[in-house]
């Protein structure tokens, strides 16, 4: 299942922490929000260019106990506004808050797909024709599933099998400009 219809368009997946803001680990409080430079400029010209911008976050510090879903709230209204601040936005926000060693396996922590495929139902979103981008493995290996492009951009912590492991399977960019350029490039 990679499409939802013929004639539904791509959409941009991304990662939140590493990719849209600094990974602060298990973030919990809202002021520690800080995007990373670039992202809301290149998040406007997606809005302005009518691509549908969708984040896709695995939380695992909920199950964890490390943060609560109000915590977890917080931290995304904080994001959204400091995109807002740039003009840029987010047009929806799904995540996960399980961890397989507290809540067992589940189909919406990536790379599982659960949540992609759920976004596309709802936004009419052809999964083949969308971009994965996201500072880990597990960010962008749902392209492979789902039939689209998935791209790393790598972030400070990013592990380098994870770098290795893209270069063979998916792309490597150095910026979220760069990933939207390529996957123009390949002819979304």
């Amino acid at each position: 299942m990679t499409s939802v219809a013929a004639s539904a368009r791509g959409a941009v997946f991304l990662d939140r922490d590493g990719t849209i803001i600094e990974d602060a680990h298990y973030l919990a409080d809202p002021d520690g929000v800080r995007l990373l430079p670039g992202v809301a400029g290149e998040i406007l010209a997606l809005n302005a260019r009518g691509t549908l911008v969708i984040v896709i976050t695995n939380q695992s510090g909920i199950a964890q106990g490390l943060l609560t879903e109000a915590q977890y709230e917080a931290t995304r209204r904080r994001t959204d506004a400091l995109l807002a601040a740039l003009g840029a936005r987010v047009d929806d926000v799904y995540h996960c808050p399980h961890h397989p060693s507290v809540s067992g396996t589940c189909d919406c922590r990536k790379p599982g797909t659960g949540l992609f495929v759920r976004a596309a139902a709802r936004h009419g979103v052809d999964l083949a024709r969308s971009l994965y981008v996201g500072d880990k493995r597990r960010d962008v290996e749902p392209a492979l599933e789902l039939g689209g492009t998935g791209i790393l951009v790598p972030a400070a912590d990013t592990p380098p099998n994870d770098i290795h492991w893209a270069r063979a399977h998916a792309h490597v960019c150095h910026s979220l400009r760069e990933a939207v350029a390529e996957w123009d490039a390949i002819g979304r």
